[in-house]
C-alpha cells in the first residue's frame, strides 16, 4: 500500500497537477509581471483586453521551457503593464508539424 501512494505521488508531482497561481494583473508594473512569472515558474495571468472594452483574457505564462509539456516550445508574447503596454513573457505552445499529405 506505501509503495501505491508512493507511486500516485509521484506521477501527481510529474503531471502538473498543482495548481498554477493566477494574478489579475491589471495595474502592475513589467517588472512585478515578470517577478510573478520567474518567482512561480508557471502563472495563469489575467487581464482586460484592450481591443474589447470589458472582455477579460488570460493565458498560462511560463518561466522557462522546464514548465512546457512533452510536445510544446516556448513562445514568446507580451501582457499589458501599467508600465509598458507590450510586457514581454513566455508562454507554451505545440510544436508545429508538417501536415502529412
Amino acid at each position: 500500500m506505501r509503495r501505491i501512494l508512493t507511486a500516485a505521488a509521484a506521477l501527481l508531482a510529474a503531471t502538473g497537477a498543482v495548481a498554477e497561481p493566477r494574478y489579475e494583473i491589471t495595474g502592475w508594473t513589467c517588472a512585478r509581471i515578470k517577478q510573478a512569472v520567474a518567482q512561480n515558474g508557471a502563472v495563469i495571468l489575467r487581464y482586460r483586453s484592450s481591443r474589447i472594452a470589458g472582455l477579460p483574457l488570460y493565458d498560462r505564462y511560463v518561466s522557462d521551457a522546464r514548465f512546457c509539456d512533452p510536445g510544446q516550445i516556448i513562445a514568446y508574447a507580451s501582457v499589458p503593464a501599467a508600465d509598458d503596454r507590450s510586457c514581454p513573457v513566455r508562454k507554451c505552445r505545440e510544436i508545429e508539424r508538417p501536415d502529412p499529405r
